[in-house]
């Protein structure tokens, strides 16, 4: 069984930073990316950034420039740095992972920007 365990959510000004974590464990094999998902109230869940097994990423065009994502492979975690944060990227983020086997979720951590 595969866990994923997010940190670093909460309540920034617009403009702020934060920085999220997020650290997988249990029986993991054949990792294909790690990355961050977010869902807005009303709205559907969106890819925001992902790293891939040959370290190659991809953003959302809402947050290139102001997120980046890192994974530090020998622990398997990840971790999305937020900078410049807008109101709209209030949010439920949610960390992924996806194995040559299955996809896998965390719990999601609440980061909320206020104006």
């Amino acid at each position: 069984q595969v866990q994923l365990v997010e940190s670093g959510g909460g309540l920034v000004q617009a403009g702020g930073s934060l920085r999220l974590s997020c650290a997988a464990s249990g029986n993991i094999f054949g990792i294909k990316s790690m990355g961050w998902y977010r869902q807005a109230p009303g709205k559907q869940r969106e890819l925001v950034a992902a790293i891939n097994s040959d370290s190659s990423t991809n953003y959302a065009d809402s947050v290139k420039g102001r997120f980046t994502i890192s994974r530090d492979n020998a622990k398997d975690t990840v971790s999305l740095q937020m900078n410049s944060l807008k109101p709209e990227d209030t949010a439920v983020f949610y960390c992924h992972l996806r194995s040559y086997y299955n996809d896998y979720w965390g719990q999601g951590t609440q980061v909320t920007v206020s104006s």
